[in-house]
């Protein structure tokens, strides 16, 4: 028979097992997200650079799915961006707009992908990718949106150059 500090240590030793069992899982899991994350969005830090005529350049890698997807700022907070060339204004989610406190302005009707919706005019004081950053930009809050990234338009990617070669696109200050 097993006296009772053999019992209480057999029982700390189970502990102490199943304890480390669940940090183990906790920092696979913790892994597994990094890497989902860098998948969805490898561009979480921004690259920038100084090209050879002096113009600030940064450089965004497409994600897995074909994407250019990438932090940044809206009026000084941070946000993640799927860039997208066929969106007329940078729109935002009604959940992102309400974490940004943008007001809602007059209704407009956008033609997307998805047919006719209903979302709301709003201006931004500013909209950044790394040091790139253009001012007063016209934006929408769409309730239909669902997710957390923001479109960032054409109100903001046709004040600014860019190029893509291959899986690579270029912003450049103007």
């Amino acid at each position: 028979m097993n006296n009772p500090e053999q019992q209480g240590n057999s029982r700390i030793g189970k502990w102490m097992m199943f304890s480390a069992l669940v940090l183990g899982f906790a920092m696979l899991v913790a892994y597994f997200n990094y890497f989902l994350d860098k998948e969805q969005n490898p561009n979480q830090s921004v690259y920038s650079r100084i090209d050879e005529s002096g113009n600030t350049e940064v450089i965004l890698q497409r994600n897995r799915y074909g994407h250019y997807v990438s932090n940044g700022k809206i009026n000084g907070s941070g946000v993640q961006f799927i860039l997208y060339t066929w969106a007329t204004d940078v729109a935002s989610p009604e959940g992102g707009a309400k974490n940004l406190a943008l007001k809602k302005g007059p209704e407009k009707r956008y033609n997307t992908a998805n047919g006719m919706v209903t979302a709301y005019s709003t201006m931004l004081d500013s909209v950044s990718i790394g040091p790139i950053q253009v001012q007063s930009v016209r934006a929408s809050i769409n309730p239909g949106l669902k997710g957390n990234e923001i479109l960032l338009g054409m109100s903001v990617l046709k004040r600014i150059e860019f190029t893509q070669r291959g899986d690579t696109l270029i912003l450049r200050a103007p």
